[in-house]
């Protein structure tokens, strides 16, 4: 039957005593996160979980505009709103919380009008996510007996379907939001221990800005959980896929590269085989492609029985033998990098061209001959380092470009992520993001397959102060772009952006559970050894996916979680006495105090450029170490640092009066040095917002201070006639000249003021000519010429 006015009017009541609801003691809108649909794009998954989205706006028009003809559809669609919040996210969260009191009191005032006959059901709706997915049982009769209705916490999904705890549609202001723990099958009755509420801000418009400093910290434990929590839900890779596998291969050939892959020895005599004997055969090892067991004990058995119907099955075999033991060793770690190695010695022996007895490799049969930090700058003729590995910018002479490569299982593709061989350090393989797929045309390499990759540091392939501290797996966006054999491919890997990386987790196929996952804030320059915060992430991928959507979508978090910030990893080397390490970075002078060159100023980039060069770099490996830096060797990182601020600063103010071009203005000066002010530690450095006001050096870019006003200030030039009045006078000087024609005289001068005086016009003086003729006349008269006689 229609809605009749009265029904209209008290659905109207209801919705605004919904709208309207706060929590006790708080201004809060409990309603503000159910107002709109979530966000197609940015909550994609929601709607593949959610059969009917619902929000109180459209209901609210819909009732104002006489769409429903039945008062239950209208209690259907806004009990859906609430079932949606409570199935799609973690009960306990704030949301869970806010969907749970508003659907109580959705059923309270519905109750308190009779117009609207009782309540439909307090049960789930027959198109709510929980009856849909089969994951609550209808409800039982209730006896007659009234009774309080039960706080319902156990609506929870059997099998994780939907990313945990999403809080869609965030605000850009801050929200309290209770996280819970690990959500679990209970069933209703039992509780859930209760934590305290955490103020965390929602997304921000400016998704993709910079993330400020963080102190050194180590990750919370909540956020360790709601990011652990989000990983449980999502889907799984599934594995190795069908093509760019080795094509042919006899049991022969197959046992021969076992045997050469165990009994390979390094430089010393190490067999490095010995990383997969720890290695179990059983599938322990969480997220990995395949749980069948697989060692080289079990594959030279079935190679021995000729269990392998093709050189697929083998490739495979060997493949996630490889992949079983790069997760099981720490990364880093010494059998990590054996794991590696060896990897990349069964890739050459199985390629189109072999290596040939004995196997021996000054690059660890990597196809470059230098890594990240080893290779000269692209832009720095005058620099250290190994000239042609890397370029500028991607090549396409003698190549032919293609969508994708296949090879091992892996299908590699423009703007994927990927490791690959490191010739310097097997253990640190290098981080790149692919730019091109080719096919080689060149004569001698014809058909071999290649990618062209940017690269990207790691912190201790770069040079940095002491006092810098990085995020827990943060790399570095580089200007060299190299060119990579496919033999080079170790595995696929995911980098994200600081701002979203702190929100959310990539999506398939972009990135899986277990594999390796990298986070960029900020590009470095190998030439002038600094860091340059990137502001727009569209600027480092490759150009056909800068404005796609579709490009590393994430699953996103409950809140903001924040990765753990680090010391220098040679401050953390030295603490753990790992001083035999070889890097291809180190540390330069602490920077505290220092203009931070991430700003874009040139003047910053100089100073910081200068102090590149007039200290010696302070490699990790080496024994000057304790000779620039003693108290890095003797106490504690942050006594080093102090250290390292107060002996820098000090040369920088030598530094600046030896080249400076006219007197030290600064502020330390004026105050009569260092030692005046009681030393480093009485410095502290000017707010920007304060110093932007102020003067700088163009020399030492450090704030100018004056004492007072200059003495030999300029004397201002005495006040001029200006253009106009100057022509006016000349006109009228003109004019004076004209009228004074006629032997009237003139004026002498130009009348400036009326200051001119009066003067008789002087006659010109006589020729010679007629100087004689007036002498003649004199002589003999009027009557006779000098010619005459």
């Amino acid at each position: 039957m229609p809605i009749t006015p009265q029904q209209k009017a008290a659905l109207e009541e209801i919705i605004h005593a919904i709208l309207t609801a706060t929590p006790p003691k708080r201004s809060r809108q409990l309603a503000e996160m159910f107002l709109e649909l979530v966000d197609r794009t940015d909550w994609g998954h929601y709607y593949e979980v959610i059969p009917e989205p619902r929000c109180l706006n459209n209901i609210k028009a819909s009732v104002e505009k006489g769409r429903y003809k039945d008062v239950k559809d209208a209690y259907t669609d806004l009990s859906l709103v609430f079932w949606n919040a409570l199935f799609y996210n973690e009960p306990g969260s704030q949301i869970s919380n806010d969907a749970e009191t508003l659907k109580t009191l959705l059923e309270t005032e519905w109750r308190k009008r009779p117009i609207l006959n009782a309540v439909p059901r307090s049960s789930p709706p027959p198109s709510a996510p929980q009856k849909v997915h089969k994951m609550i049982e209808e409800e039982k009769p209730k006896p007659p007996t009234p009774k309080p209705i039960a706080r319902q916490t156990s609506i929870k999904p059997a099998t994780p379907i939907a990313a945990p705890s999403p809080l869609p549609n965030l605000a850009s202001k801050s929200r309290m939001i209770t996280p819970a723990p690990i959500a679990s099958t209970s069933h209703q009755g039992q509780h859930r221990q209760s934590t305290p509420e955490i103020d965390v801000d929602g997304m921000s418009p400016d998704a993709e800005s910079s993330m400020e400093d963080v102190p050194i910290m180590e990750r919370d434990p909540l956020s360790e959980e709601i990011a652990k929590q989000l990983e449980r839900g999502l889907p799984r890779w599934p594995g190795f896929g069908d093509k760019g596998w080795m094509e042919y291969a006899t049991p022969d050939r197959m046992a021969e590269i076992v045997h050469i892959i165990k009994s390979h020895k390094d430089v010393v005599g190490n067999r490095l085989g010995s990383a997969f004997d720890s290695v179990p055969e059983e599938s322990a090892i969480p997220n990995l492609s395949s749980t069948a067991p697989v060692s080289f004990r079990l594959i030279e058995t079935r190679i021995r029985e000729n269990g392998y119907s093709s050189a697929k099955e083998f490739d495979l075999d060997m493949a996630r033998l490889f992949e079983k033991g790069r997760r099981w060793h720490e990364a880093q770690s010494e059998p990590y990098s054996r794991i590696l190695l060896l990897q990349r010695l069964y890739q050459a022996l199985t390629s189109p061209n072999p290596p040939h007895s004995p196997y021996v490799s000054t690059t660890n049969f990597a196809g470059l001959i230098a890594g990240p930090g080893s290779v000269k700058p692209v832009h720095g003729a005058d620099s250290e380092g190994v000239p042609n590995v890397t370029m500028h910018r991607v090549l396409s002479k003698d190549r032919q470009f293609v969508d994708e490569l296949h090879y091992k299982g892996w299908t590699v593709k423009l703007a994927d992520w990927v490791h690959l061989s490191n010739p310097d350090d097997p253990s640190r393989p290098i981080i790149g993001q692919i730019f091109r797929c080719w096919v080689s045309e060149e004569p001698a390499k014809k058909g071999q397959q290649g990618v062209t990759v940017s690269w990207y540091y790691r912190p201790e392939q770069t040079y940095h102060p002491a006092n810098r501290s990085f995020w827990e797996g943060e790399v570095f966006k580089t200007s060299h772009f190299a060119d990579h054999p496919i033999e080079d491919l170790i595995e696929k890997i995911a980098c994200q952006f600081t701002a979203r990386h702190v929100r959310g987790r990539p999506r398939p196929p972009f990135w899986y559970v277990g594999w390796p996952l990298y986070v960029c804030d900020s590009r470095y320059n190998d030439r002038e050894r600094i860091f340059v915060k990137i502001k727009n992430w569209n600027s480092c991928v490759p150009e056909e996916v800068r404005k796609s959507l579709e490009f590393m979508p994430i699953y996103p978090f409950e809140r903001m979680v924040y990765p753990a910030r680090l010391s220098s990893p040679f401050l953390l080397m030295k603490q753990h006495g790992a001083t035999n390490v070889k890097m291809t970075g180190g540390l330069l002078p602490s920077t505290e105090g220092v203009p931070n060159p991430a700003d874009g100023d040139k003047r910053a980039r100089k100073d910081v450029g200068a102090a590149r060069v007039a200290y010696p770099v302070i490699p990790a490996s080496t024994q000057q170490q304790q000779q620039y830096y003693p108290v890095y060797a003797q106490q504690n990182q942050a006594a080093a640092a102090q250290h390292y601020q107060q002996q820098y600063q000090q040369q920088q103010l030598l530094q600046g009066q030896q080249q400076a071009r006219g007197p030290d203005r600064s502020i330390i000066t004026a105050a009569g040095g260092l030692h005046a002010i009681g030393g480093a530690g009485q410095v502290i450095k000017l707010p920007s917002e304060t110093a932007k006001h102020f003067d700088r050096d163009p020399e030492t870019n450090q704030v100018l201070w004056f004492a007072s006003a200059p003495v030999d200030m300029a004397k201002p030039r005495k006040p001029k006639h200006s253009l106009e009045y100057l022509n006016f006078v000349a006109n009228k000087k003109r004019k004076q000249e004209q009228q004074t024609e006629g032997g009237e005289g003139r004026r002498d001068g130009m009348e400036v003021d009326g200051n001119s005086t009066l003067v008789k016009p002087t006659a010109a003086p006589l020729t010679v000519s007629e100087m004689m003729e007036k002498l003649a006349k004199e002589m003999f008269g009027n009557s006779a010429s000098p010619t005459t006689a």
